[in-house]
């Protein structure tokens, strides 16, 4: 008893239910390995007594808890109605705010500016001097009497009590909702580096980005696109990990998305002495293209990156024009401390390999005077990787510029991945907010026995809650720079993760818990900065309450077709009115079988071919065969397949006809379906065996095609002409059981 009381103090649970009803007790080696990854010793009785007696002293002695969050037009949280009468109140406010500023109400429409940089500032590789914004100078405290009308921000609040107890809190005041989305808009769902252009050096980049976006939003109408982590990836040795959901950094892009030729300084070193050099390097990017999609040659990211990183060497040798050079500098003031450590990071991993544990013992801490001397001697690496992000930031910012432009009502939604590489910059320039020895993954299942291991490390909830959220605060504001919208991978994730120790099998691990409810408000607080929509990936199993939760703070979920089924009753499909309104409604992901695959059986063959089948093949065919003549059933019932069944085209049209029907407010088109492709992009519980992240959209053949071809494509435009159809709704003529009419 008393180790499961010291772990429901530290939120890590002792059990789980896999599903309905059934409760696994988790291993007590895991709870301690836990608790031991949370600075809490109870590895024997009298240290788990120690830890339970300081636990339970702490906690009864706080007058307020560690974080306390005021939604904006909502009662005040029993934390601050239950402090004893008479308590007085004061508030440190967020980056500058006046504390005349606590009684105005309304809160400006953005976060504060970075300072200004004196215009004649040279360019550094980056801020040393400079805090971050989120360790701005505090103004004093000012006394409140009326907490409803603080502005939105996170805040400082101290209490005293007539008897001279004190106490002191991170305060959160945020919207009670993110902004909304818009009603029925549609848009692209892609892997951006599998959307080649004739301009793209061997696969997708920023430039074909903001043309997809152009191109979509002014002649198809389409209101978003969506695209996969554009994050810092780990340098490979002697391969680059293509995954984009294990990323070095989640804080600042990959340079390999940038476009060179729109870099501005390209065009004085195209006309300088390097201009042969940066000619047959934009040569041999044309071949890594013409490879792909010509000849089906993979995209290999680590050939493009090898010619892009050459080229920007030669291109950022040209010096910056005075106004250029003030926005660099502007830039390298704003992100402060965080792009520092990711450049310096950069920097030695040039020199001593990507995985920082292996670094001399004294540069594997960010702090250390040796990683300070390392920084000064490696000034140029630590310049050029800053240039790079900035150059990133600038392609990036083009991109949802050329949205707007377009008339699209989100723009470009961005995605933000669950975690990082271990071995990534995050990882070591925040090393004190991850729990060492652990990695996040998810229990087992029904549809995973063995449950799965994601080799990312978790997030301490106690160090976030200590620092006030700083890492997750600026992350959010990274993520949401250019955003229209943001994706949330494992949105679940906001209230709890399954903590795997290093060295046990993930059926060993246990769920921890976060601070859900800070979480949620610093998302939409920041959501609310920015514009943004905010889209949760709420897949699998999710815990009772999560998706109300989000729900009523404005995150929409994510709605797959073949997954939406009356689960508490019929277990049928489930008719397009019954669907929810506040989701993204799609029929494939990037984790799924394309609508092609699904109809045809293909990714079953596949998966057969790879032995990731766990029954035999003509089982799985004759279920899946059930399952689609079912779906295919509903759409004929509704009238949504004119060109009646056996017409793939067709039917994939119709998918996309029953999810227009939807109340949904968005609808997702996974771009491989508007060209008929059968092959997914990432087949999970695959490594070697499968060519994941690195397959080009391609046609019903395997033909790979490029932007311009899909723009040409007489299939995609019958595919989006559904979306422009009228969306009379009409009764199916013979309903089959289970079904409603629409």
């Amino acid at each position: 008893m008393g180790l499961a009381r010291l772990a429901a103090l530290h939120g890590v649970a002792t059990d789980y239910e896999p599903s309905e009803g059934v409760r696994v007790a988790v291993p007590e080696a895991t709870v301690i390995a836990v608790l031991a990854a949370l600075g809490v010793d109870a590895s024997t009785p009298a240290a788990m007594r120690d830890a339970l007696h300081r636990a339970e002293s702490a906690h009864a002695a706080r007058l307020l808890p560690r974080t306390v969050v005021l939604w904006r037009s909502e009662p005040l949280p029993p934390a601050l109605t239950g402090l004893p009468e008479g308590t007085s109140l004061r508030v440190e406010a967020e980056d500058g705010e006046r504390p005349d500023r606590l009684r105005a109400g309304e809160p400006p429409s953005r976060p504060p500016a970075a300072p200004p940089r004196p215009a004649a500032a040279p360019p550094r590789p980056a801020a040393v001097s400079d805090p971050p914004r989120d360790a701005a100078p505090r103004p004093p405290a000012a006394e409140v009497t009326d907490l409803a009308h603080l502005p939105y921000g996170v805040h400082r609040l101290s209490a005293e009590t007539p008897d001279g107890r004190t106490g002191s809190c991170t305060l959160i005041v945020a919207p009670a909702r993110a902004p909304e989305a818009p009603e029925r808009v549609h848009g692209f769902l892609v892997q951006l580096y599998s959307l080649l252009s004739t301009r793209s050096w061997g696969m997708g980049d920023l430039g074909d980005l903001a043309e997809l976006a152009a191109w979509s939003g002014r002649s198809l109408g389409a209101g978003f696109v969506q695209v996969n982590p554009l994050h810092a990836a780990v340098p490979g040795r002697p391969t680059t990990d293509p995954s984009p959901y294990r990323p070095s950094s989640r804080r600042f892009p990959d340079p390999v998305h940038l476009r060179v030729e729109e870099v501005p300084e390209y065009t004085l070193a195209a006309a300088g002495p390097d201009r042969e050099r940066l000619q047959a390097l934009r040569e041999r990017g044309a071949e890594l293209r013409s490879a792909v999609l010509d000849k089906g040659a993979l995209i290999d990211r680590d050939a493009v990156w090898a010619l892009k990183r050459e080229a920007l060497g030669i291109v950022l040798r040209v010096p910056l024009g005075p106004g250029r050079r003030a926005a660099y500098c502007d830039f390298l003031a704003e992100q402060g401390q965080a792009l520092e450590d990711h450049a310096t990071w950069c920097a030695l991993a040039d020199v001593y390999g990507p995985e920082w544990r292996s670094w001399p013992a004294a540069l594997q801490d960010p702090r250390s005077t040796e990683t300070g001397r390392a920084r000064r001697e490696l000034l140029d690496r630590v310049d050029f990787h800053c240039r790079l992000a900035w150059l990133a930031d600038r392609q990036l910012a083009a991109a949802a510029r050329a949205a707007d432009e377009a008339g699209m009502s989100v723009g470009v939604v961005h995605d933000l991945a669950v975690g990082v590489h271990p071995g990534g910059a995050d990882a070591w320039a925040q090393r004190e907010v991850f729990a060492e020895g652990m990695s996040v993954g998810a229990p087992p299942d029904a549809f995973n026995a063995r449950g799965q291991d994601w080799g990312l490390p978790p997030w301490r909830p106690d160090v976030l809650a200590a620092s006030g959220f700083a890492p997750y605060r600026g992350l959010l504001r990274s993520a949401l720079r250019h955003a229209g919208a943001l994706r949330i991978d494992h949105v679940m994730g906001l209230f709890r993760l399954w903590w795997v120790p290093q060295g046990r099998p993930p059926t060993e691990g246990a769920y921890v818990r976060y601070d859900a409810e800070a979480m949620l408000a610093l998302l939409v607080l920041e959501a609310h900065r920015a514009g943004a929509v905010v889209i949760g990936e709420d897949l699998g199993t999710v815990e009772p309450g999560v998706r109300e939760a989000l729900s009523r703070r404005g995150v929409l979920g994510t709605s797959v077709l073949w997954f939406e089924r009356d689960w508490a009753g019929t277990g049928r499909p489930l008719p397009p009115e019954r669907w929810r309104r506040d989701c993204v409604a799609t029929a494939a992901t990037h984790d799924l079988p394309s609508t092609a695959a699904r109809l045809s059986g293909d990714h079953l063959a596949l998966r057969h071919r790879l032995g990731l089948l766990t029954r035999p093949l003509e089982r799985e065919r004759t279920d899946q065969a059930a399952e689609v003549a079912e779906w295919l059933g509903l759409l004929g019932a509704l009238e949504l397949l004119p060109e009646g069944a056996g017409d793939e085209e067709g039917e994939i049209r119709a998918v996309y006809r029953f999810l227009r029907r939807t109340p949904a407010r968005m609808t997702g088109i996974w771009l491989p379906d508007a060209a008929g492709d059968r092959r997914p992009q990432n087949l999970p519980g695959t490594w070697d065996q499968y060519p994941n992240w690195r397959l080009p959209v391609a046609d019903a053949d395997g033909h790979p095609l490029s932007l311009e071809e899909l723009a040409a494509s007489p299939r995609l435009h019958r595919l989006l002409a559904v979306f422009h159809a009228p969306r009379a709704a009409r009764t199916p003529r013979t309903a089959p059981p289970g079904a409603r009419p629409s």
